[in-house]
């Protein structure tokens, strides 16, 4: 299984809400065993930039790229692409 998690941090004056909305629509892509997105929760002592988190499963790398070449994965891209200031993505082999 192929663990998939990328964290956003919205730019300045932008709506956190907005950002979630665009990265929902991933959740329509049929290729991932589990989808969501979530607000950071913000409670950690020492970083809490990350604004959003997009956590996923997918059942090998084979279906995390076909994900990635979905329509959809390049609409929810551009719109939120403009809302967003970093993007960090990290997919990882698990058990």
């Amino acid at each position: 299984m192929i663990r998939h998690i990328v964290f956003f941090t919205a730019k300045p004056g932008e709506s956190v809400e907005a950002i979630c909305e665009g990265l929902n629509l991933l959740a329509t892509i049929p290729h991932s065993q589990h989808f969501e997105v979530s607000r950071n929760s913000k409670v950690d002592q020492i970083s809490n930039e990350v604004d959003v988190v997009v956590y996923a499963e997918f059942k090998d790398a084979e279906a995390l790229a076909q994900y990635k070449a979905h329509p959809t994965y390049a609409e929810a891209t551009r719109r939120v692409r403009p809302l967003r200031e970093l993007r960090l993505s990290a997919d990882f082999e698990a058990q």
